[in-house]
């Protein structure tokens, strides 16, 4: 039995990751066994190019080396982790998988879309998420939420970049409306919560018929 792959998407400081966490409790309670990881990273060799993806050292880094580092990451991450679990029946939760590299990359820096989607199906093995929750909010707001001490690489963009990457998000969900769910990310931790379960009601009693 082939599990369900649930991604989250969204800005810097978004509320994401926590929103996440909190799928995971739920399905764990409803009795599913779920498995969280994240992008970057995920095994060994993913979260190696993590750091050099997000280090604050490297701000040198080219647009196209970048999406080739996420691709090559992906790739470990998917052929590693994400379909093995699927494929023993896991609930799959990603924090990030490749709408992020389209929004980033593609509407932020400006890599041809055409060419990203490309490398993506091979990179991925042609594995797309079943559900994808974009947790949205103005740039600004997001980027309050975020300690200039500690931004990594990416966090430390400029405003107009970080906008940009809303726009290419909110562009994907438009083409993706069968996959896509976008939620209020202005909306507190336990509303968005509660949103995010209900919609999980629903697409859960369809996976067990």
């Amino acid at each position: 039995m082939k599990g369900l792959f649930i991604t989250f998407e969204g800005i810097e400081g978004c509320g994401k990751s926590t929103q996440a966490k909190l799928l995971r409790k739920y399905l764990k309670k409803k009795g599913w066994s779920v498995f969280l990881t994240r992008e970057p990273g995920g095994p060994k060799i993913s979260e190696e190019i993590r750091e050099l993806l997000l280090s604050t050292d490297n701000k040198e880094m080219l647009p196209e080396t970048e999406v080739l580092l996420y691709m090559a990451s992906r790739s470990q991450h998917t052929g590693e982790w994400i379909i093995p679990a699927l494929q023993k029946g896991k609930m799959v939760i990603s924090d990030r998988y490749y709408d992020s590299t389209l929004a980033y990359q593609g509407a932020a820096r400006r890599i041809d879309i055409k060419l990203i989607d490309t490398i993506t199906k091979f990179a991925t093995f042609g594995l797309k998420p079943d559900i994808t929750f974009l947790v949205d909010l103005p740039a600004e707001i997001g980027l309050s939420r975020i300690s200039k001490q500690d931004a990594d690489r990416l966090e430390m963009e400029s405003i107009e970049f970080h906008k940009k990457v809303r726009v290419g998000f909110i562009e994907i969900a438009k083409r993706e409306k069968e996959r896509y769910i976008i939620v209020d990310g202005t909306k507190s931790v336990e509303e968005i919560h509660n949103e995010i379960m209900k919609i999980m009601e629903v697409k859960l009693r369809k996976v067990s018929i």
